[in-house]
């Protein structure tokens, strides 16, 4: 008698729905480090139920301590940017959840494959950005050459931005947005988000002071409410950052929906991660 001939696991992409289950409830098996991590990040596998991707995972034993963000850890912040990202609909950040693993507990994130597509930030020569693009700011690029800074005029930036505001993002560079396939955009490594300071540092500066569009406004006011005590955002919230987090976080979003503006740098810290990718 043959043996039965092995079945291979189907894959999981980020949009599918059991992604989650499969990072919570998965094997983690490490397959190696990612060294350009500032904390420690490994490249693994999770199967579960016949079903395997890759992801990363960061165990909360890995990280440095941060003068700054003293309070929680950097995983359980990566994950509260996700429940936020899902509150939005928006879905900009890739399936994310706290889990034990081979080096303790740690954040588990599902590996995004980028796919080739429109360019999303650029140097170009002159002081105005061009059809189609945003200004961020001059660029020295050499020998005493400055260039402008730029990233696209693209909607899914503009989303990412708003999220950005709201989970007071103090680390949004280039090498954080991972275009994939079906038209999407992820962004990436949330682990300095939700101080009770303002720190939002970022590239995607391109609508600063602008109106927010009629759709964010919409999705800011739902989160609004699945931030209010005893709803369904706060309660996931609670289990991830301080009170005087999810207190900040709430402040946020009203501030925005005051305002109906995107935000501007505030001055008192630098507006641009470095380096910005």
């Amino acid at each position: 008698m043959s043996a039965p001939e092995r079945i291979p696991p189907r894959s999981v992409t980020a949009t599918d729905p059991a992604a989650a289950t499969l990072l919570a409830e998965g094997e983690l098996t490490v397959r190696g480090r990612i060294r350009e991590a500032s904390n420690a990040a490994l490249y693994c596998t999770v199967t579960h139920g016949g079903r395997e991707a890759a992801c990363v995972y960061k165990p909360v034993a890995g990280e440095r301590p941060l003068w700054d963000f003293p309070d929680g850890t950097l995983a359980g912040r990566e994950v509260a940017a996700y429940e936020v990202s899902e509150a939005t609909g928006w879905g900009l950040v890739p399936p994310t959840v706290l889990r034990d693993g081979p080096y303790g507990e740690g954040m588990c994130q599902l590996w995004v494959e980028t796919v080739p597509g429109a360019e999303l930030l650029a140097l170009v020569d002159g002081e105005e950005p061009g059809p189609g693009w945003r200004a961020i700011g001059l660029a020295e690029v050499g020998e005493g050459r400055t260039a402008l800074l730029v990233h696209a005029d693209d909607e899914r930036l503009r989303r990412l931005a708003v999220l950005d505001a709201v989970i007071n993002n103090a680390d949004r560079k280039g090498g954080h947005l991972l275009p994939a396939a079906g038209d999407r955009l992820y962004g990436i490594d949330h682990g300095v988000t939700f101080n009770v300071e303002d720190k939002l540092r970022t590239l995607l500066w391109g609508w600063a002071g602008e109106p927010l569009t009629e759709e964010a406004l919409d999705v800011l006011k739902g989160l609004r409410k699945a931030l209010t005590d005893g709803g369904a955002l706060a309660a996931r919230l609670g289990a991830l950052i301080t009170p005087a987090e999810i207190d900040a976080t709430r402040a946020r979003v009203e501030s925005l929906i005051a305002t109906g503006t995107h935000p501007e740098p505030g001055g008192q810290w630098p507006a641009i991660p470095w380096p910005p990718v």
